[in-house]
C-alpha cells in the first residue's frame, strides 16, 4: 500500500473480460442485471478480472424497477456512471387519482427534498430499469469489461482454491469456467442458491398477480402517475417513463393475467376508462407475483449470494434493486482487497455479517408498505442512514463526538469545499476511486504512518486529505466541512463504499490508523 497526496492517486488499470476458453477468472459472476453488473464495474476499476455470464442473449427488458435512491445515486457517481444516468432521468411526478373518468385530486406521493452541502442527491430519480442497465453495460465495456450473454451457469463444484463452473453455450456446448470466487447474481429464482440448498424465508405477502407492462398510450397527459382505484381493492397506475413515449403500468385486480398483446390492451382499457385504441402499442408485459424473503446465508465458502438471489422485497417503497446494488458494492472492494493487496479470505465474511442485517431492515420495511397500501414515500426509503455500528470492521475511538458529526460505522457525508489555489472541489471528489481516504482534519501529526503499514504493494489504495492544519489538501472557507464533521482534530478512514471505518481522536492518529488498515 502506498500514501498518496490527493492530488496524486489514480485509479487501478481495469482488467479485460477474460473469455479465452479455459482461462480462468478471478471473479465469475451469473447475471448480468443490476447487481452483476455493478459488482463488473466496481471489481474491473480494480483490475480484478471478473467473467460476467448472461443466460439471456440480452440485457433485460421492461421498465421494472424505476427508482433510484439517494444512496444509490452516489453510489454510481463513485462508480461513473451517475452522470450518465442523471441525464437519461427525472423526477416522479405527481400522482392524479382518478374517479368517475376525470382526475379527481392529486398528491405528491414521492417527496421532494433540497440537496444540502452534506446530501448532493437527495431526491428519488426515476430510472426505467432496462435504461439503468443499458448505462451500466456501457460503463463496463468502458472499463474493459463484458458480458457473455447466451450463457448460462448449469452447475459447479467448489474446493479450497476455487469454484469450477459449467456453462451451458448458445450453440448447445458446456463451457468450463475456473474462477477464484462465484457470485450468484441471477435473481429471486437463483439456480446457484437452490444448488447450494440454502433456504429462503421471510413474511408472507398477500397471494395474487400483477399484469406489468411497458405500453405507448395515446391522448393521456405525461405530466401525471395515474392511478384509478376499484371499489373491489383492485388498482391501476399509469407512470410516464421520462425521456420515452413510454407509460409503465400495473394492473393488480384478479383474474390471472394474460401478457398477450391485446390482452393487456383490453385488461387497461377495463381498469382504466381508457378505450382500447388509446393503447397503441405494448413494448413488454409481465406478469408478477409480490414476494418477499431472504436467504438464510450469503456466503457459502468461495460463493456468494447477492441482489434478488440474497432478498426479495415487494416493490412498495423502491428499495429491491438499491438494496442490490450497494450488496455488490459492499462486496466488490472486498474482494478487490482479497484478490489484488493480499488481504485475508476472512475479510469477506463481512459481507454477510453487514449487509444481511441491512436486507432484513429493507424487507420489513417494504412488507410494512405492501400491506398496508401506504402512497406517500419519504426521505426514510433514501438509504442515507444506513451504516456498520456494529461491524468488526468498525472503529469509533473518540471519547466525545461533536453533535451531528459522523459516528463509525456512518456514511461519509459529502462538503463543497476548495483547494489551497481557490479551485471548487468536495469531499466526493476525494473518496472517488477505489482507494480508502485518509481525512485529516486540523492539526493531525500523521509522521510514521508509513512506516507503520507494511501491507502488499499494488495499485494506489489510500488518498490522505488534509483539511485545515499546516499544508491543508483543502480548504473549508464556508464551514460545510466543519457542519458535517466537526471542528475537533480527527482523523477518519473512509472505506471504499463510503462509511467511516475509522474515527479517532488527533492524538496517536498514526498508530490508530496503521492498525486499522491492518484489519484491510
Amino acid at each position: 500500500m502506498e500514501l498518496n497526496n490527493v492530488k496524486d492517486v489514480h485509479t487501478a488499470a481495469a482488467g479485460p473480460v477474460a473469455t479465452t476458453p479455459g482461462a480462468p477468472v478471478d471473479v465469475l459472476i451469473a447475471g448480468a442485471g443490476p447487481t452483476g453488473l455493478a459488482l463488473a464495474i466496481d471489481l474491473a476499476r480494480r483490475g480484478v478480472h471478473a467473467l460476467v455470464v448472461e443466460r439471456q442473449d440480452h440485457l433485460s427488458q421492461g421498465a421494472r424497477g424505476t427508482g433510484l435512491q439517494p444512496r444509490t445515486q452516489e453510489v454510481f457517481d463513485d462508480l461513473g456512471v451517475l452522470t450518465a444516468v442523471r441525464a437519461a432521468g427525472g423526477r416522479y411526478p405527481r400522482v392524479a387519482l382518478w374517479e368517475n373518468g376525470r382526475i379527481a385530486r392529486e398528491i405528491e406521493m414521492v417527496e421532494r427534498v433540497e440537496p444540502t452541502p452534506a446530501i448532493p442527491y437527495s431526491n428519488t430519480l426515476m430510472v426505467p430499469q432496462w435504461r439503468n442497465l443499458e448505462l451500466l453495460y456501457a460503463r463496463l465495456t468502458e472499463l474493459g469489461g463484458g458480458v457473455l450473454f447466451g450463457t448460462e451457469l448449469t452447475g459447479f463444484e467448489q474446493d479450497a482454491d476455487g469454484v469450477t463452473a459449467r456453462c451451458g453455450l448458445p450453440g448447445g456446448g458446456i463451457r468450463t469456467v475456473r474462477a477464484r470466487y462465484l457470485v450468484a447474481t441471477d435473481g429471486g429464482r437463483s439456480t446457484v442458491r437452490k444448488e447450494l440448498g440454502v433456504g429462503m424465508s421471510g413474511p408472507a405477502l398477500p397471494e395474487g398477480a400483477a399484469l406489468l407492462a411497458d405500453v405507448v398510450i395515446e391522448g393521456l397527459d405525461r405530466d401525471h402517475w395515474h392511478r384509478w382505484m376499484g371499489t373491489d381493492g383492485s388498482f391501476t397506475a399509469a407512470l410516464p417513463l421520462v425521456h420515452t413515449d413510454l407509460f409503465q403500468t400495473m394492473v393488480v385486480a384478479a383474474p390471472e393475467p394474460d401478457t398477450a398483446p391485446d390482452a393487456v390492451r383490453a385488461r387497461i382499457a377495463d381498469h382504466t376508462g381508457l378505450a382500447v385504441e388509446q393503447i397503441r402499442e405494448v413494448r413488454w408485459a409481465s406478469v408478477f407475483r409480490p414476494k418477499a424473503g431472504m436467504a438464510d446465508r450469503y456466503r457459502i465458502g468461495r460463493i456468494f449470494l447477492a441482489g434478488d438471489a440474497a432478498h426479495i422485497h415487494s416493490p412498495a417503497g423502491g428499495q429491491g434493486l438499491n438494496t442490490s446494488v450497494q450488496d455488490a458494492y459492499n462486496l466488490g472492494w472486498k474482494l478487490g482487497q482479497v484478490l489484488r493487496h493480499g488481504a485475508p479470505d476472512s475479510l469477506l465474511d463481512s459481507y454477510e455479517s453487514e449487509r444481511r442485517p441491512i436486507a432484513a431492515s429493507i424487507l420489513a420495511t417494504s412488507t410494512r408498505l405492501h400491506r398496508s397500501g401506504e402512497m406517500r414515500r419519504g426521505r426514510d426509503l433514501h438509504q442515507l442512514g444506513i451504516g456498520y455500528p456494529d461491524s468488526p470492521l468498525t472503529r469509533e475511538l473518540r471519547p466525545e463526538i461533536p453533535k451531528g458529526a459522523p459516528h463509525a460505522g456512518d456514511r461519509a457525508p459529502d462538503a463543497p469545499l476548495t483547494t489551497p489555489d481557490g479551485a471548487p472541489t468536495r469531499l466526493f471528489d476525494a473518496f472517488r476511486g477505489p482507494h480508502f481516504t485518509l481525512l485529516a482534519l486540523g492539526a493531525v501529526d500523521l509522521a510514521g504512518l508509513s512506516a507503520l503499514t507494511s501491507l502488499p504493494a499494488g495499485p494506489p489504495l489510500l488518498r490522505t486529505v488534509r483539511a485545515g492544519g499546516p499544508a491543508p489538501d483543502l480548504l473549508d472557507p464556508d464551514g460545510h466541512l466543519a457542519d458535517a464533521y466537526g471542528t475537533d482534530p480527527a482523523v477518519y478512514l473512509i472505506r471504499p463504499d463510503g462509511y467511516v471505518a475509522l474515527a479517532a481522536p488527533a492524538e496517536d492518529a498514526a498508530r490508530q490508523v496503521a492498525a486499522a488498515l491492518g484489519g484491510f
